[in-house]
């Protein structure tokens, strides 16, 4: 089992940053890929960021050039470096660990709000 705790969401001002942090904690020696995904009322949840091991960091179209995903090992931590923020970015931002081989490794956090507005 592994625990996931965020941190770091907020309110902030258009083309301000926000920097969200994911711990990790319990069996994380099963976990191969890391993302952030979020979420608005009535819409399904997208991804946002990933990092599988071995393979190219993975965004969205529409936070491409804006946002950064990056991992610390040494913490057991996945962080979303998020710059240049707009009012559609505003939601629940969720952290997301798995395993790509094994659909029961698939642990959620229990999500941290992002208000993006003047």
């Amino acid at each position: 089992q592994v625990r996931l705790v965020e941190s770091g969401g907020g309110f902030v001002q258009p083309g301000g940053p926000l920097r969200l942090s994911c711990a990790a904690s319990g069996s994380i020696f099963s976990i191969n890929a890391m993302g952030w995904y979020r979420q608005v009322p009535g819409k399904e949840r997208e991804l946002v960021a990933r990092i599988i091991s071995g393979d190219p960091t993975t965004y969205a179209d529409s936070v491409k050039g804006r946002f950064t995903i990056s991992r610390d090992n040494a913490k057991n931590t996945v962080n979303l470096q998020m710059n240049s923020l707009k009012p559609e970015d505003t939601a629940v931002y969720y952290c997301n660990m798995h395993n790509i081989f094994s659909p029961l490794n698939d642990y959620w956090g229990q999500g941290t709000q992002v208000t993006v507005s003047s």
